[in-house]
């Protein structure tokens, strides 16, 4: 190998991480006005904008968003601080399993540590050192009986730990091990109601007058399989409505909002479903629940395993499934609509006939549900053509317990997300991504005298609001106005000698090619009438 393939193999070292990717300036002027319209259109409904931090304490989304969903327990980035001993072994031996795939020994050193974690906790609770409360010494049994299970599991299986073994079990031992001692276990947020939620509560939102309108945009971070339109590191949109009342015309106008924006960033195609998934009662939600599980334990042997799963943990669940195999199956099962008490019914025929007010169109879809508690009534998906399967750009809906699930008050909730990576991939499917690049002005100058004339024409075009381009070096004009083509730039201001002394400085159009001479007031009066026109 030559010295100058090693030096190119060395620069490609580095790339960025499987599931993360960078965003170019050919890519970002079209998440920007994606985003801009955003802050525009949701400024005019009322909302104010909240910055949140990309990490948080993990228990927020357990709670929130349920620690028996694959985002908490398998998808989510979770770190901690401080660990203990034991559990640094204890992790060792995990991480030796998944760099040593060839090397079944790891499962002795895992379950040996895992019974010395689980002994030393366990004595730590008992000399009250761990607060001796029930749910700590269930949390120290549940650590000893899950590394030892899985253990044998494995043993027995004569498997060695993959990659979608790995990361729940690592979540598992860092959720439960800091619960029990307070030892901070941290993630990198994985959606963000609940840290608006937890800024609502926090900063005493309660307060101030009723709703409060928020919104946010940024990144997000799952664990999942990277597939088109799909990251590891992924950006969202989102808005919450938090306090006041649960009046149907509250979810109606949110909604609106966000049909108003997909409809102002140029989104073609974009079809609104919406259900209700009553309240959780026994004469509304809970009952269906009950009749849902009985018909689906009657097809059980049918279904496949992650169906199979759910009808135990979360039998809503299964309405989501994708697979073609069990799609006729899903479609024989009972339908919440025909569930739902006397209010949810009202409720649910108001939100439609507010829609119907505010000229929103919209499909009923029974499937699209939520499976915690704290979800009730209104439901919403937005889907987008140039996706496939999985077409949904935008979901969301009402959830009244939130905040008080998090330590709040009685709070009504209702909000949505939309997945700004999929919402920008099916606008560029569509043919509607392009953002005009480019230079307003490029600066053609020739001449020492001419460039000190140029420095100041660029200084007063940028505070006039133009893009401009001032080469550093004197070229050639043929030269010049080829840089300025590739720049894409729309206008050369040509400044020579002639140019200088006269006053009066030469505009080349470079699309038609006809030139003009102004003076420099003139000059920036002009500019400013045609840049008011193509607006």
């Amino acid at each position: 190998m030559s010295d100058a393939t090693a030096k190119k193999e060395e620069r490609r070292k580095f790339q960025a991480i499987r599931g993360t990717r960078d965003l170019l300036p050919s890519e970002t002027a079209l998440w920007n006005r994606v985003e801009q319209t955003a802050h525009e259109v949701f400024a005019t409904f009322g909302y104010g904008e909240i910055w949140l931090p990309i990490f948080e304490q993990t228990e927020l989304f357990a709670r929130a968003v349920g620690g028996e969903t694959d985002i908490v327990s398998k998808e989510m980035y979770t770190f901690a601080e401080g660990w203990p001993e034991h559990l640094s072994l204890l992790w060792g031996e995990v991480v030796r399993a998944k760099y040593v795939p060839d090397n079944p020994s790891w499962v002795k050193g895992f379950a040996e540590q895992a019974a010395t974690l689980a002994h030393e906790l366990r004595r730590s609770y008992d000399s009250e050192v761990i607060p001796k409360t029930e749910k700590n010494l269930q949390l120290i049994e549940s650590i000893r009986v899950f590394a030892e299970q899985t253990a044998t599991k494995w043993r027995d299986l004569g498997y060695i730990i993959g990659e979608s073994d790995f990361h729940p079990l690592r979540n598992f031992l860092l959720f439960y091990s800091a619960e029990i001692k307070g030892w901070p276990s941290i993630s990198l947020r994985p959606e963000a109601t609940a840290s608006v939620c937890r800024a609502y509560i926090e900063h005493n939102m309660q307060q101030l007058p009723q709703p409060v309108k928020l919104y946010y945009t940024g990144p997000m971070f799952r664990r999942e399989r990277p597939q088109k339109g799909r990251y590891r590191q992924f950006y969202q949109i989102g808005a919450e409505i938090l306090g006041g009342t649960d009046a149907p015309g509250i979810d109606a106008e949110v909604i609106e909002m966000l049909m108003t924006f997909f409809d102002k960033v140029g989104l073609q195609g974009a079809t609104l479903y919406i259900n209700s998934i009553g309240h959780n009662a026994e004469n509304c939600r809970r009952g269906y629940v009950a009749k849902l599980k009985a018909a689906l334990e009657k097809v059980k042997d049918k279904l496949g395993p992650d169906s199979q799963r759910r009808i135990d943990t979360n039998p809503l669940r299964v309405l989501d499934s994708k697979l073609e195999s069990e799609q006729a199956i899903i479609a024989t099962l009972p339908h919440i609509a025909d569930h739902l008490c006397d209010e949810c019914k009202t409720h649910y025929a108001e939100v439609k006939r507010q829609l119907q007010i505010r000229g929103v169109l919209y499909q009923e879809n029974w499937r699209l549900v939520r499976g915690l508690d704290y979800y009730m009534r209104t439901t919403f998906e937005i889907t987008a053509p140039g996706l496939g399967s999985q077409n949904a750009v935008c979901g969301g809906g009402r959830y009244d317990g939130l905040v008080e699930l998090l330590g709040g008050p009685p709070t009504k909730g209702i909000g949505f997300a939309i997945g700004e990576d999929r919402l920008i991939l099916s606008l560029q499917e569509s043919g509607k991504g392009q953002v005009q690049q480019g230079r307003d002005i490029y600066i053609a100058w020739m001449g020492e005298k001419a460039y000190a004339t140029a420095i100041r024409a660029a200084k007063d075009l940028r505070k006039a609001g133009f893009s401009v381009e001032l080469p550093p070096l004197e070229q050639k004009f043929g030269k010049a106005l080829g840089q300025a083509d590739k720049l894409g730039a729309r206008y050369a201001l040509i400044l020579g000698d002639d140019e200088v002394s006269e006053g009066l400085w030469t505009l080349k159009t470079l699309s038609t090619g006809e030139q003009s001479k102004f003076s420099e007031p003139d000059l920036l009066e002009f500019l400013r009438q045609q840049k008011n026109v193509s607006s």
